[in-house]
């Protein structure tokens, strides 16, 4: 009684193909797709903030770039 075989696993995704359909299930995962991958964008973009150099009179200056937004709250 420990584990579930593969029949009872492909009992489920039957009943779950049945009560949703393909082209909703499609969706679903594309959606979810897309938003795992803006999340992983935002996760590096937060990691390495981009870096900025400009020279004035032979020296180096050298920055950090940030947005600037106006929130309210």
């Amino acid at each position: 009684m420990g584990s579930l075989s593969i029949w009872h696993w492909l009992i489920v995704l039957l009943v779950v193909l049945l009560i949703f359909g393909t082209k909703k299930l499609r969706n679903i995962g594309s959606d979810l797709g897309g938003a795992v991958k803006g999340f992983k964008e935002g996760m590096k973009s937060e990691e390495e903030p981009p870096k900025q150099q400009v020279q004035q009179g032979g020296q180096v200056i050298e920055g950090e770039v940030k947005d600037k937004t106006h929130t309210k709250v």
